[in-house]
C-alpha cells in the first residue's frame, strides 16, 4: 500500500513538471510572436479590444504544442501562415542578421565620425591678422567708423 502511495505521488509530480513545461513553453513562444491585429503587441500581451486574431493564434499554439511539435516547427508554421512579422524578433540567419548588426555598426560610426569631427575642428588655428597693411587697413576703418558715430 505504502508503494501505490509513493508511485501515485511520483506520478503527480511528473505531470505537474510536465503541465510546467507545457506552460513555460506556451509562455516563452507566445512571447517571441506578435499579433497580427495590428495592435504592434506580443501575442500573449495583446489586450486589443475585438482582437479577432489573439485567440485564434494562442488556441493554434496551444494545439501545435499538445501535437507535440519542437519549438522551431510551431515557429516555421506560424511564419509561413502568418509571414516573417509574426516574429517578435528577426532571427539571426540570412539577412535578417543584418537587422541585428546595423545598429551597432551605424553608432560605431557615427562615434567616430563626430571624434573625426571634433579633432578637426580642434587641430583648425583661429585666424590672425598677420601683415602690417591688413592692421593699417584696419585702423582705417576704426576711425571711419568712430568719426560715423560721433564717439
Amino acid at each position: 500500500m505504502k508503494r501505490l502511495v509513493h508511485c501515485l505521488l511520483l506520478a503527480a509530480f511528473c505531470a505537474l513538471l510536465l503541465g510546467a513545461d507545457f506552460d513555460k513553453r506556451f509562455n516563452d513562444l507566445g512571447h517571441k510572436m506578435m499579433c497580427k491585429c495590428g495592435c504592434n503587441q506580443v501575442l500573449l500581451e495583446c489586450n486589443h479590444v475585438g482582437c479577432s486574431y489573439s485567440e485564434r493564434m494562442r488556441d493554434e499554439l496551444t494545439t501545435a504544442l499538445q501535437r507535440g511539435d519542437s519549438d522551431d516547427l510551431v515557429l516555421q508554421a506560424f511564419v509561413q501562415k502568418y509571414g516573417a512579422t509574426v516574429l517578435a524578433a528577426p532571427t539571426t540567419t540570412g539577412f535578417n542578421r543584418v537587422a541585428w548588426i546595423m545598429p551597432f555598426a551605424a553608432l560605431g560610426l557615427g562615434i567616430f565620425a563626430v571624434v573625426y569631427v571634433v579633432r578637426l575642428w580642434k587641430a583648425r588655428q583661429p585666424a590672425t591678422i598677420t601683415s602690417a597693411a591688413a592692421a593699417v587697413e584696419l585702423d582705417e576703418y576704426r576711425q571711419r567708423a568712430r568719426q560715423e558715430t560721433e564717439l
